[in-house]
C-alpha cells in the first residue's frame, strides 16, 4: 500500500470518504483539552477540520498529494492557519518526538515490523500528558484476499500497539465496539477496535 497505490485510489473517484468526522475520534476526543494534534493519513481531511475547528493545531499527514489537495481545497478559511498539510510516509521519516498532545492514527494500515520501527516512532512523538487514540475496523470481520496478497494479520491492531506500551502509558481504552455510521459501501465492518491510551512521561 504505498503512495501509488493511494494516488490510484484517490484519482479513481471524486470523492474517496464521506467527509464526516470518524466516530471514535468524535467520541474519544471531545473532552480533549486542544494543543498540538498530528492526524497520521489523513486522506480528505475531515478529522483535521474536526479538530481545527475545537482549538487544536493540526499536522495533517498523507501518503497521496490528490488527498492533500482535496483536503486543503475544503477547507474554510478561517481554519487554514491551524492546519499544516504535509505530503509524508508516515511509516518514514518519524514525527518531532514529544512534540504532539494527540496523535491520532484511525483507520490507518500500518505493517508490522519487527522492531516496530515506524510504530514505536508515532508513539515518540506523543508529548508527556498526550494522548494517543488508535481507531481500526475490526479485522475479524475481514478474511484474507490472498488474490491480491492482503493479510489483516500483517497489520497492528490497536490491542496490538496496547501491548507495546510500557510503563510510561495509562489505558485508558481498549475495547471493541459497535461503529457509530454504517460501515463503507461495499464492506461488512460492523464494528470498531479502539485505543485511547494517555503517555504519563
Amino acid at each position: 500500500m504505498g503512495e501509488q497505490f493511494w494516488e490510484d485510489k484517490y484519482s479513481g473517484t471524486e470523492q474517496l470518504f464521506s467527509g464526516n468526522v470518524n466516530g471514535v475520534l468524535a467520541t474519544e476526543a471531545a473532552e480533549l483539552s486542544p494543543g498540538q494534534a498530528l492526524e497520521v493519513g489523513c486522506g480528505e481531511g475531515a478529522d483535521a477540520r474536526w479538530l481545527a475547528r475545537r482549538g487544536w493545531r493540526v499536522t495533517a499527514i498523507d501518503i497521496s498529494r490528490t488527498a492533500l489537495r482535496r483536503a486543503a481545497d475544503a477547507t474554510d478559511p478561517d481554519l487554514a492557519d491551524r492546519i499544516s498539510w504535509q505530503h509524508d510516509d508516515p511509516t518514514g521519516t518519524p514525527p518531532p518526538v514529544g512534540a504532539f498532545d494527540l496523535v491520532s492514527v484511525q483507520y490507518f494500515p500500518l505493517e508490522r515490523q519487527p522492531d516496530h520501527e515506524a510504530l514505536r516512532g508515532l508513539l515518540a512523538a506523543v508529548a508527556p500528558g498526550g494522548t494517543l487514540l488508535c481507531g481500526s475496523h475490526d479485522m475479524s470481520e475481514l478474511p484474507p484476499d490472498h488474490e491480491h496478497g492482503f493479510d489483516p494479520g500483517d497489520y497492528y491492531q490497536p490491542a496490538d500497539i496496547a501491548e507495546l506500551l510500557g510503563a510510561d502509558w495509562i489505558v485508558q481504552v481498549n475495547e471493541t465496539r459497535p461503529r457509530t455510521v454504517p460501515p463503507p459501501e461495499g464492506t461488512a465492518h460492523t464494528h470498531d477496535t479502539v485505543l485511547r491510551a494517555r503517555r504519563l512521561r
